[in-house]
């Protein structure tokens, strides 16, 4: 069993330099999937030997800026890989407890589910809430966060599942890869995670937009809900079902009012 660290990048600004400074220390390699970006934020990656800078010559998404990573991590013999963003949201610092997990249940996926802090965007925890309800009834339930990005997937059920279809490929990737995985048979196991959304005045960007990123995830659901129900009329309801709920694998998304790690 071998595991990368993917992190996609698009125009990250000062904080993809940052993000790849707080993976390095780690024991695993870090690769930086660099998405059509026209900052040239990846010039400011000091050279290592553990890093790797794989570039796209146009902007695809964070979905094919992922199977871009795992095609190239699949074809060196990783089997597994840690994704994370480059926006400073996601906390390095778990990056050996996700691994740790995924070491002892190579056959599941590790979903990092967000505790959020005062800084976060009401209306962006509030569509959380939509989507996680109608992941909720697309797989019978196990998935902690729906849209959450850091986590810990088995590269060749990924790989096999996009290979499926050409969606899953910008915003909507981190939705549609849980829910396919689910249906695939692949157990999720939920670990919480603090979510931090930097200021601009940190370097913070956001390549969120809400019209845009949420009619695409609008129809994803629907796309995923009408295949929801033909698998319940054929008996396939919560093929692979998830974990069940118990306080060391699952929790739920949360708001606290003080930022922090350990």
């Amino acid at each position: 069993m071998r595991h990368v660290v993917l992190i996609p990048s698009f125009n990250a600004g000062r904080k993809l330099a940052e993000t790849v400074a707080a993976a390095l220390p780690f024991a695993w390699p870090v690769w930086v999937v660099v998405d059509g970006s026209t900052d040239g934020s990846e010039a400011a990656l000091a050279p290592c030997d553990r890093l790797r800078v794989i570039r796209r010559q146009c902007n695809g998404g964070k979905g094919a800026a992922v199977l871009d990573g795992l095609l190239a991590a699949a074809a060196c013999g990783f089997t597994h890989a840690l994704v994370m963003d480059s926006d400073g949201q996601h906390p390095a610092w778990l990056i050996p407890e996700f691994i740790g997990a995924s070491s002892k249940n190579p056959k599941s996926m590790i979903l990092g589910v967000p505790v959020f802090g005062p800084d976060a965007p009401i209306l962006r925890v509030l569509w959380r809430r939509v989507s996680n309800a109608l992941v909720s009834f697309e797989t019978g339930g196990g998935i902690g966060d729906s849209l959450f990005g850091f986590r810990v997937y088995p590269v060749a059920p990924l790989l096999a599942v996009m290979a499926r279809t050409r969606r899953m490929r910008r915003f909507d990737f981190d939705a549609e890869a849980a829910v396919r995985l689910a249906w695939l048979g692949v157990r999720a196991i939920n670990l919480p995670a603090p979510v931090r959304y930097p200021a601009k005045s940190e370097g913070g960007v956001s390549q969120f937009r809400y019209v845009r990123d949420n009619v695409l995830l609008g129809a994803m659901h629907l796309r995923l809900m009408a295949a929801a129900l033909r698998r319940r009329r054929l008996g396939w309801w919560r093929i692979g079902p998830a974990e069940p709920r118990d306080r060391a694998n699952n929790v739920e998304p949360r708001i606290v009012t003080r930022q922090g790690h350990p």
